[in-house]
């Protein structure tokens, strides 16, 4: 940790908040996040561990085994390309790229679908702290994600905005054994079924002939 310091206080090494804030997301040592530093404020990529090892102060061996590592991630590949028609081997950093750039877009889907922010733009306004210990209280109680954002568009289509109202859709569903889309689908069909039924029961008890 001392060395990653040593970096952030050398105003001539640059280190994106992309990678700082997701390299553990990636599985990456802070050991292996100070040769990827090193890489990355490179002008060459040409590869040559020893120089690694001489900056860094560290050991040859250390420096192959970090390199190995990274390569075994996919964080970073080892190429050979000509240069100045000479095969040369250099340190591509393109795998890391891409994994930073996915590992954002995680991020940004995961905040989309955030829980408490659908409710807020359904109710258009901020949950007070009751009303997150609600919510928080269905996952408690095994209901999913998918089963509670169900039962809010139940709600809304029902012009309510609600807790209280969207507790008694949930439990009623639990007590149902309804947990999926699919599942509300259904019970809606066999409650039309049994409506239809139950008219039509009504229809030819009915002594018309009689009356």
């Amino acid at each position: 940790m001392s060395q990653i310091i040593e970096l952030l206080k050398n105003i001539n090494y640059q280190v994106s908040k992309e990678l700082l804030f997701n390299y553990k997301t990636l599985n990456i040592t802070d050991s292996e996040l100070i040769i990827l530093i090193y890489l990355i404020n490179q002008t060459s990529n040409t590869y040559n561990p020893k120089q690694i090892g001489n900056d860094l102060k560290l050991e040859l061996n250390n420096v192959l085994e970090l390199i190995n590592s990274l390569c075994e991630k996919n964080i970073i590949k080892i190429e050979m390309k000509k240069i100045n028609n000479i095969r040369s081997e250099v340190i591509s950093l393109d795998s890391l790229y891409e994994k930073i750039a996915f590992a954002l877009t995680e991020v940004e889907e995961k905040n989309d679908s955030n829980l408490y922010g659908v409710f807020e733009t359904e109710f258009g306004r901020t949950l007070s702290p009751m009303e997150f210990e609600i919510i928080n209280g269905w996952l408690d109680n095994g209901y999913t994600e998918e089963l509670i954002k169900l039962a809010l568009k139940e709600a809304t289509y029902n012009g309510v905005s609600n807790l209280r109202y969207i507790d008694k859709i949930i439990y009623e569903w639990g007590k149902k054994g309804i947990k999926t889309k699919e599942d509300i689908e259904n019970n809606r069909k066999q409650f039309k079924n049994n409506n239809n039924t139950n008219k039509n029961k009504e229809l030819f008890d009915y002594d018309w002939l009689n009356d």
